[in-house]
């Protein structure tokens, strides 16, 4: 099992930026696929980046549109999501994810979940 932990969400004013830490632990944690999700009021997680263990691969939702970055730092056991240019619609409560399987967008098949930090982004 994976444990994470996520920190770093918090209110800012559209066109801002937020940087989101995911602290890991747990067995060989740096095998997994971690990925970061959102879960806006009434809506499906969806979701958000992904990287693959030492940050060969990254993927990234079609509603990001080059706006965040999905970064790792194995030495730190830490996934970090740079979000710049942040609009309304990026509201949600944020969480962090682990999975064995590459490539997979549904959450479903992620295993591990961290507790989930809020992002509020003003207009």
């Amino acid at each position: 099992q994976v444990h994470l932990v996520e920190s770093g969400g918090g209110q800012v004013q559209a066109g801002g930026s937020l940087r989101l830490s995911c602290a890991a632990s747990g067995r060989a944690w740096w095998h997994y696929i971690t990925a970061w999700f959102r879960q806006a009021p009434g809506k499906e997680r969806e979701f958000v980046a992904g990287i693959t263990w030492r940050g060969e691969r990254t993927s990234y939702g079609d509603s990001i549109m080059g706006r965040f970055l999905i970064s790792r730092d194995d030495a730190k056991n830490t996934v970090y999501l740079q979000m710049d240019n942040l609009k309304p619609e990026d509201t949600a409560v944020y969480y962090c994810a682990a999975s064995m399987k590459a490539g997979v967008v549904d959450p479903r098949e992620y295993d591990d979940w961290g507790q989930g930090t809020q992002v509020t982004v003003s207009s």
